[in-house]
């Protein structure tokens, strides 16, 4: 990560820790009342295939030991009425500018993948993790939609599975990759707004070579 790209993180996250102080603190309290606690969900990821670390999230699913794996179908029925709120408005990642600030993910990259997939894709997240994972990134944006599409109509963890490493780690991954070569911290911004307004402000040509797959 460039000094530039680390000082634009550290920037923004103390701004927003600042203004939604307040909003956060409310969205805890409501979801103690409505889903008891843990009120906050921690998930090992990887910075880079060798460096794991917590991801932090508002929890959106009724606690269960055995969970594991990506978000499928088989798992809709646990996800509570305020977290698929939570879900819809992305809401939910709000906990993980703790992670920006402590530079374990910067505010564009790719997403923060699993060990099993980094373990079981080593070539390609020797790559995909030469850039800081991210809160959003141009995968965010352009193919997130359409994973959870792919994702939502399995029914069985395995199911989800291979779903999830058939069609999306290898989609994901050709994106994060397209950002990887362009990236500077005007591309960050730009995509950083995209995520805010829903406005497309940048790599207009990827989207037309990566529109969304057929299903």
């Amino acid at each position: 990560m460039t000094p530039g790209k680390r000082a634009l993180d550290l920037t923004v996250a103390l701004l927003l820790a600042l203004l939604l102080a307040l909003p956060v603190a409310l969205l805890a309290l409501a979801l103690l009342a409505t889903s008891g606690r843990p009120v906050l969900y921690g998930s090992e990821r990887m910075r880079a295939p060798s460096r794991p670390f917590t991801l932090w999230k508002f929890r959106t699913m009724r606690p269960d030991p055995a969970d594991s794996g990506v978000t499928g179908g088989d798992k809709s029925d646990r996800i509570t009425p305020m977290g698929r709120f939570l879900r819809r408005t992305r809401l939910d990642e709000l906990p993980q500018l703790w992670n920006v600030l402590r530079g374990d993910i910067s505010f564009v990259g790719p997403r923060p993948p699993l060990r099993r997939y980094v373990e079981d894709f080593p070539d390609l997240y020797a790559h995909v993790l030469q850039s800081r994972p991210g809160i959003t990134g141009l995968a965010t944006l352009r193919f997130h939609r359409h994973e959870e599409w792919l994702l939502a109509r399995c029914r069985t963890p395995e199911e989800t599975d291979r779903v999830y490493r058939r069609r999306c780690v290898p989609r994901k991954a050709a994106l994060d990759l397209l950002y990887a070569r362009h990236r500077t911290i005007c591309i960050d911004l730009a995509l950083m707004i995209e995520t805010a307004t829903g406005r497309r402000l940048a790599f207009s040509g990827a989207r037309r070579r990566h529109a969304r797959p057929r299903p």
